[in-house]
């Protein structure tokens, strides 16, 4: 059985309090729970950039099959990650829940991407299970 771990970004925690009207009313636990009922794999949050390629590295000397990561607001700016993802060579898909593509203009920015197999968005916490999937199928 492939090893999958997700990792989310800053204020992913705060799902169910920040902007509802976006994120939708689901709290951070419920997306995890939900995640969970469906595959047997790892979810990890932080709101620390270091923290992140930290469980990136840990994914490579852990052998992990493949990260689903939702890099927050890192999305739009953090080279950092950008090169962690690349470095460990581990299927990547980056998965955000809102449409980054209908919202303000850096949003439509994402410089971590490039390092991923796969980019999924706008789908609600459907789009976690949908990059699973994707992982599964590699």
């Amino acid at each position: 059985m492939k090893k999958i771990w997700i990792i989310n970004g800053p204020n992913l925690n705060f799902l169910g309090i920040r902007e509802k009207g976006i994120y939708g009313n689901d709290d951070y636990e419920s997306v995890c729970e939900y995640i969970k009922r469906q595959f047997n794999l790892k979810i990890f949050q932080s709101n620390y950039e270091g923290k992140i390629i930290d469980i990136l590295q840990s994914a490579y000397f852990d052998k992990i099959d493949g990260i689903v990561i939702n890099p927050g607001a890192f999305t739009h700016y953090s080279y950092v990650i950008f090169d962690g993802i690349k470095s460990i060579q581990i299927p990547t898909v980056e998965v955000h829940l809102s449409n980054i593509y209908k919202r303000e203009d850096f949003r439509k920015i994402s410089v971590t991407a490039p390092a991923c197999i796969a980019q999924i968005y706008g789908k609600g916490k459907d789009g976690y299970v949908e990059a699973v999937k994707l992982l599964l199928e590699k």
